[in-house]
Order: C-alpha cells, then structure tokens, then sequence
C-alpha cells in the first residue's frame, strides 16, 4: 500500500489556504529569470516564508530544474531511519500535491542498501515539506524523491551519492538535486555572516568534504550540513563545474533583531 504525506506546518511556516501560498510563492519568486545551463543542485532554506520565501524563491526561480527532483532534507527529529527515503504516493500541501517518481525512488533503494524505504522519519519533518509549495507553483506536474538525510559519517554520505549517481547515469533522463538547509543559528548578524561564508566557501569550491569539515571545526550549526555534504557529493559525480551564491540573507533583515539570527543561502550548481 502506497502512503500519501500531510502537510504539518502548513498555517505556520507558510499560509494554509492554496490561494494564499501560492500568491506568496509567486511573490517570492517575481522578477527571477530561469537560467539556460541544467541545474545539478540548489541549495535553499526552509524557514518560515516571511523570513526565508525570498532567498528560497529567488533562487528556485532562477535554477533550470528538471521535471523529477530528488530532494534531501536534515532529520530534526531524530525519528526514522538515518538515510529515510520516501517511496510512494503524493505530498499534500493544501489544495495541491506534488506526486512521488515510485520508480526512481525503488531504483536508488535497490542500489543503495544504506537507504531505506521510511515514512517515520518524514512525518513531523517539516524541511522539505516548506520548499514544495515554490516547486509546485513552478511546475505543478513535477516528481519529487523525498530523503531525509541523518546520518553523520562522512565516508557513509560519499557512498550513497556514488551509488545515487549510477541510478540517475542509467537513467537516460537528468534529475536535478535539491538541498534544503538552513545556515548558522541564533548567533548575532555579524558573526553568522562571518561563519557563514566560510561554509559557503568551501561550497562554491565545489569541495564536500573541505565544507563538511569546517561545519565540524567551526560550530557552524547549519542544519542540513549532512544532506548538503551527500548532495555535493552526488553533484560532483554528475559533472557539476561551478557553484555560485544567488542569495543571501539573515532573518535580522527581516524582523530587524540583529543579536540572533539564522542565516539563509540560495546556492546554484551547474
């Protein structure tokens, strides 16, 4: 039996009624032109709309995504499994869904036993569920592979990008991957933006392990570090040359509290 998502959050980190996130979205998104190059990888955040929809917007509007996306999120919950791929069925969100590529979805779990079929892990995780609304509102017809990603050995995240990568090779169609993460967490605006650039340094070097590594050494506590690190890896098979910094806020520029804040990255890999 296939198993369709509902929305969690929905009324908190973005509107509950379909007209009204929708026109947010759009909002969001207005005056952002889609590049030509194929997208391999966005990264964008997965606050609230009204502090992150601008960078997340922003960015998805200008990434050139293909019509099935693998998305991988953190695992706040700590529940479900480390590596919790959502097999089947469709994502709710009010009024809308965006239906789940069964077929993908059983290919990388058959290429990599590290992944497991889980819906537990997906159920009260609200990261990649506050980026569907954009993607539904940029392609309503689009598939998505929903993995949460919470498994902290580096050495593991490599593997199963390695393994990703000859499904999506085989597939004779491209997928493009995103990213959803937040960066620094509730430290003043400078110092965020301080930390911050040198996570995103070793990002737009295109260097995983380097950007995995100064996360750790640093404190940086950005919530998607583990499925950003698995997501460069894949990107990195895949052929992606160059990585650039399309947005970049604070929620201080939003609700003016400059003491602590949360840092919010639009990163597009081509």
């Amino acid at each position: 039996m296939s198993r369709d998502r509902d929305p969690i959050v929905a009324g908190q980190f973005y509107a509950g009624r379909h007209d009204q996130w929708l026109a947010t979205a759009r909002a969001c998104m207005h005056g952002a032109t889609r590049r030509e190059k194929l997208t391999k990888l966005v990264m964008v955040p997965h606050a609230g709309h009204v502090f992150s929809g601008g960078v997340a917007g922003q960015t998805l509007a200008q990434a050139h995504l293909t019509d099935t996306v693998l998305l991988l999120g953190p695992n706040h919950t700590g529940m479900g499994a480390p590596l919790a791929v959502w097999p089947d069925g469709r994502w709710h969100l009010p009024g809308a869904s965006l239906a789940v590529d069964e077929g993908l979805a059983k290919a990388i779990l058959e290429a990599e036993p590290a992944l497991t079929a889980d819906y537990v892990a997906h159920l009260q995780e609200h990261s990649l569920e506050v980026v569907m609304p954009f993607l539904w509102a940029l392609n309503p017809a689009m598939r998505i592979v929903p993995v949460a990603v919470g498994d902290p050995r580096p050495h593991k995240l490599g593997g199963a990008a390695a393994k990703i990568a000859e499904v999506l090779n085989g597939l004779g169609r491209q997928v493009s991957v995103i990213v959803s993460s937040d960066m620094n967490h509730f430290a003043s605006d400078a110092k965020t933006r301080e930390i911050d650039k040198l996570a995103l340094e070793r990002v737009l070097a295109l260097d995983p392990m380097g950007f995995y590594g100064v996360v750790r050494e640093k404190g940086i506590s950005m919530c998607g570090v583990l499925p950003m690190t698995l997501g460069m890896h894949l990107a990195n098979i895949m052929g992606a040359k160059s990585a650039e910094l399309v947005a970049y806020a604070t929620s201080g520029d939003v609700n003016g509290d400059l003491s602590r804040v949360v840092g919010y990255a639009g990163v597009i890999m081509e």
